[in-house]
């Protein structure tokens, strides 16, 4: 009995060892405050929040005219930023000017999920791939705790009918690895549920100290989605695109095929993208959707190890494979709920 006692803790504790690593790998970088409107507006509500920031900027200085039902024109093609200049380039590659399309057209374009590369590097967000890994390991920590229970009645009733002298039930001696090992898991899944970390929490709570009041329409997207939009026909008009992406109520997509992007493709809310959000941030600390905007979850699908990659961060090769591959770079992965 001692001997499975002695594995019972050995294999808890490496459990254990294993969690914390995987949720201060996740979180590491070097912190620092955000650069710009855009890299707030990833914060607050992933590559959504940032077209929204991008399209309303851009419709209110008239540059571009969205008109109904959900159509864009440009009026000035001149672009400030690069992710102005992706609003651009998607219009122009894209058949039509459908804004559901544009939208997730500059959600999945490099300049976008480059934004969230660079916020990972820093440990403002977590990387996707990383998250997953982390849940799993909760999951079956906790599982593992449970099946541990059954062992312990079945070495209790032994221990029990092969002895008569008093001792310490198996069971007992258990009970505290149990908890230990049931409680972690469970604090660890919450906490490895968020896309947003702490100090990226704390860097969108500074930013929007600094620049929370009196800012432009790029600020107030940014930091407040699309309803902050005091033009409710625009409004409307975003939240309707989202709503069109592919999404079911809930905000998780539909598709869950792979393909690769395409600006013009028609099929758009099949694209492989890591960083995958609505356009509200959730009360978790994580990528939700709201009222304001609807859902634009991106597919959960991701390349392969073997699959081969572009140079974008957003596309992968036509080869690659649905299933996730826990070797992926950071440039294609899986969309993460």
């Amino acid at each position: 009995m001692d001997l499975l006692l002695l594995a019972f803790h050995a294999a808890g504790a490496a459990a254990l060892v294993r969690l914390f690593v995987l949720a201060r790998r996740g979180r590491g970088g070097p912190s620092g405050p955000l650069q710009d409107v855009y890299e707030a507006a990833f914060l607050g509500g992933g590559p959504g929040r940032v077209a929204d920031t991008a399209l309303a900027a851009m419709h209110v200085d008239g540059r571009l005219a969205i008109g109904g039902p959900g159509v864009v024109a440009v009026l000035r093609p001149v672009a400030h930023d690069p992710v102005e200049r992706a609003v651009l380039d998607t219009h122009a590659a894209a058949p039509h000017g459908a804004l559901h399309h544009l939208r997730l057209g500059v959600m999945t374009h490099p300049a976008v999920q480059e934004i969230g590369d660079g916020l990972a590097a820093r440990g403002l967000v977590v990387v996707p791939a990383r998250r997953r890994a982390l849940r799993r390991w909760c999951v079956g920590v906790a599982l593992a705790a449970f099946l541990m229970m059954p062992v312990a009645i079945v070495a209790t009733v032994v221990q029990f009918s092969s002895s008569t002298e008093f001792a310490v039930p198996f069971f007992v001696k258990v009970l505290p690895l149990f908890f230990v090992c049931f409680l972690t898991a469970i604090v660890c899944g919450v906490t490895g549920g968020r896309q947003v970390s702490a100090a990226g929490l704390a860097a969108l709570t500074a930013y929007r100290r600094q620049y929370g009041s009196g800012g432009g329409t790029a600020q107030a997207v940014a930091l407040g989605g699309i309803r902050a939009l005091p033009d409710r026909e625009l409004w409307d008009r975003l939240r309707n695109a989202a709503r069109l992406q592919g999404t079911s109520p809930s905000g998780r997509s539909r598709t869950r095929s792979s393909s690769s992007y395409h600006p013009s493709d028609t099929t758009a809310a099949a694209a492989v993208v890591m960083w995958c959000a609505g356009a509200a941030t959730g009360g978790d600390g994580g990528w939700g959707s709201d009222s304001g905007s609807g859902g634009s979850s991106c597919s959960s699908s991701s390349c392969g190890s073997s699959s081969s990659c572009g140079s974008s961060s957003s596309s992968c090769g036509s080869s690659s494979s649905s299933s996730c591959g826990g070797g992926g770079g950071s440039s294609c992965g899986g969309g993460g709920g």
